[in-house]
């Protein structure tokens, strides 16, 4: 067990990168100081519980697999879509296992699990973060849209035409007709 928990404390170490690491998309766009993996993370777990909720589903477990989703970046990072057209990472569920080594099976299961649900599609839960994923990065496409960047209009096409689920494509259309502090208005006045 004492070797399980040090590789445990090694992999919530690694796992901290993500608070460091920048998506490297919003560097090609021009972005010169990008969300982290984590920033991205957080967001997506948090639609992926919103669209979960609304569309049926578990918002727990689109939360959870959200959260997992990208971890692999830790070992391979986050490669742009024009680097994927050279490159052939392994797949998330193996970096993943790759990552669960030493630590106790029950977490290496927990967290296999998630990512290869997600990856396989093979639940509502499932799609319901894989569209929270994509609607994450819409919504932050925007944002950089609104702080003057104007190289994002393909990652808000490229999102938008991923979405699948209702939920997810009402809230994109609601995203991209609102301003990103309209809310603050909203609550100043009373609404």
């Amino acid at each position: 067990m004492t070797d399980e928990v040090t590789g445990l404390a090694g992999l919530l170490y690694e796992f901290g990168l993500l608070k460091r690491y920048k998506r490297t998309g919003w560097l090609v766009a021009g972005v010169r100081d990008p969300e982290s993996i984590a920033e991205h993370s957080f967001r997506a777990a948090v639609i992926a519980s919103v669209i979960a909720r609304l569309e049926g589903a578990d918002p727990e477990r689109a939360a959870f697999m959200s959260l997992f989703h990208d971890t692999q970046e830790t070992r391979i990072t986050d490669i742009p879509y024009i680097g994927k057209r050279y490159l052939k990472p392994p797949s998330n569920e193996d970096v993943t296992a790759d990552q669960m080594r030493g630590v106790p099976s029950e977490v290496a299961e927990m967290v296999g699990d998630a990512v290869g649900e997600y990856e396989e599609k093979a639940s509502l839960e499932a799609v319901c973060a894989r569209d929270a994923d994509k609607l994450e990065c819409l919504i932050q496409a925007v944002e950089y849209r609104e702080q003057g960047h104007q190289n994002v209009q393909g990652w808000i096409d490229s999102s938008l035409a991923a979405l699948t689920t209702t939920t997810g494509k009402r809230l994109a259309e609601e995203a991209l007709s609102t301003g990103t502090l309209d809310w603050v208005v909203r609550v100043l006045n009373g609404d």
